[in-house]
């Protein structure tokens, strides 16, 4: 649970998230009993639960909380549920998730961010994630269904390469759009062979990249 200097911060999160709205009871819940400070690098923590994007290492950065919180409302998890992320970053996301779903698969191309996050998820005594160094732009086709898949980058183009991975009914939550124009964040629940598309609102995420990294 949070406590010390990181509970001011985590109240002022709180109270964005019911002037917001839209974030049920549970996954606030799943949020508060994951403490965001240890999995910031030590300059950042005071602002563990500030609504900005944050940067870590690789070069990378980890979204907002009030973003977070959002997307992970808009995945809808229920217990049991076989989650796949692709963009580890710090981990914490997967950690939050793991309190809410089944089994967590958790992709980042670089070596650095996934094995930092491995160490978190020890710390922690988080069991069900399994964090990978791989290519995530095509997903984990062989290891499907899951029934949520949860992207932190930006497709440029509908991503119908991952209605094959998710199981009937389920749920994918990807930005959509170019580097340097308008990006939709987008839920695509899964029906038949197709997806059908709801739009959530305007990010601005880094472009999905292809391949692992092979230095970082």
């Amino acid at each position: 649970m949070i406590g010390g200097p990181d509970r001011e911060g985590f109240a002022a999160f709180m109270l964005r998230m019911r002037g917001r709205g839209g974030v049920p009871a549970h996954v606030l819940s799943a949020f508060e009993a994951t403490p965001r400070g240890p999995f910031l690098s030590g300059q950042f923590q005071e602002l563990a639960w500030s609504d900005r994007a944050l940067p870590i290492e690789c070069g990378e950065a980890i979204e907002g909380a009030d973003l977070q919180a959002q997307i992970v409302a808009a995945l809808g998890f229920e217990p049991g549920n076989r989650v796949l992320e692709i963009g580890t970053g710090t981990g914490y996301t997967a950690a939050v998730i793991s309190r809410l779903a089944g089994r967590v698969t958790t992709l980042d191309r670089y070596k650095t961010l996934v094995e930092q996050a491995r160490m978190r998820f020890e710390q922690f005594g988080i069991q069900n994630v399994i964090a990978r160094q791989a290519d995530g732009t095509s997903g984990l086709a062989n290891e499907g269904p899951f029934d949520r898949i949860v992207v932190w980058a930006a497709f440029d183009s509908h991503p119908r390469i991952f209605v094959d991975q998710l199981s009937t009914g389920g749920t994918m939550v990807a930005a959509i759009g170019p580097e340097e124009g308008k990006q939709v964040l987008v839920r695509l629940t899964k029906v038949g062979s197709r997806f059908e598309r709801e739009d959530i609102g305007a990010v601005r995420f880094q472009p999905i990249l292809k391949g692992a990294a092979a230095v970082l």
